[in-house]
């Protein structure tokens, strides 16, 4: 419990610099007295569109202002409908959130290849890291060691920056692993893993990467499980994608609404 804790305040300290940057843009954008009044603007359009605070202050650090204090802030954007998940069809998913999704992502994904080990990270849009987002089966050390990825030494950073599939067969030897990050790999249990993208094509950026780990060396994927895994990547890349630029714009305008009118 109190490492679990401990986790928490870390992570709450590593969000804490993008927070205060949002409401420093709020407070000059709005002419808000404090940044009292910017946290609860944000606050209240992240409940209203069920969009997490982290993700929509990233979207209001790296998306373009709008042009004037008293204007639409995306004018000329059409709205879509959601892509379709076969992989999840209980999902409705053009209410659901990205936590949802990505739960519906590992558990697919850990079902197609049978363990029931496997975490999902996204791609930090201001830092390019990936970061642990869902996990199960892993252990405390695993998640803290891992909650945020580089650009080298392990298999899912690799397969983000590649955009394409890495597969360990053994952790104990295989050189993409940078030793301290074998050894947290080798405590949590896992002999073997196989590192997706999420990713709509293969010319895209990555979204993130799904890894399913393995308590014994793996082999190659069949055609079908490795045909199953880039489907499911594919999808959940599209919706991500038409969930960033229609649902959290939608609260990015909610937001610019709030702060024009605020008194």
């Amino acid at each position: 419990m109190l490492r679990k804790e401990i986790r928490h305040l870390r992570a709450k300290a590593r969000t804490h610099p993008l927070i205060s940057r949002a409401q420093g843009i709020l407070e000059e954008r709005y002419r808000l007295p404090d940044d009292r009044a910017a946290f609860s603007l944000l606050e209240a359009s992240s409940q209203r569109f069920n969009v997490r605070l982290r993700t929509l202050a990233t979207a209001l650090v790296t998306t373009p202002g709008p042009r004037s204090y008293d204007s639409v802030w995306f004018p000329a954007r059409e709205r879509r409908t959601p892509p379709r998940l076969a992989f999840a069809p209980g999902l409705r998913t053009a209410s659901a959130n990205t936590a949802e999704v990505l739960s519906a992502v590992l558990r697919r994904s850990m079902e197609i290849v049978g363990t029931d080990m496997g975490n999902v990270q996204l791609v930090d849009p201001v830092t390019g890291d990936l970061r642990i987002e869902k996990h199960r089966g892993l252990d405390e050390d695993f998640v803290e060691f891992f909650d945020r990825v580089g650009k080298d030494g392990t298999a899912c950073a690799q397969a983000s920056q590649h955009v394409a599939r890495v597969t360990v067969t053994d952790v104990a030897t295989d050189p993409v692993f940078e030793e301290p990050a074998r050894e947290a790999i080798l405590a949590a249990g896992s002999r073997g893993c196989h590192s997706t993208p999420l990713v709509k094509h293969p010319s895209d950026l990555p979204e993130g990467v799904v890894s399913t780990h393995h308590e014994r060396p793996v082999r190659a994927l069949s055609a079908a499980e490795a045909r199953a895994l880039d489907e499911v990547g594919a999808q959940s890349a599209a919706w991500l994608e038409w969930y960033r630029h229609t649902v959290v714009l939608d609260a990015l305008e909610d937001l610019h609404f709030a702060g024009s009118t605020w008194r």
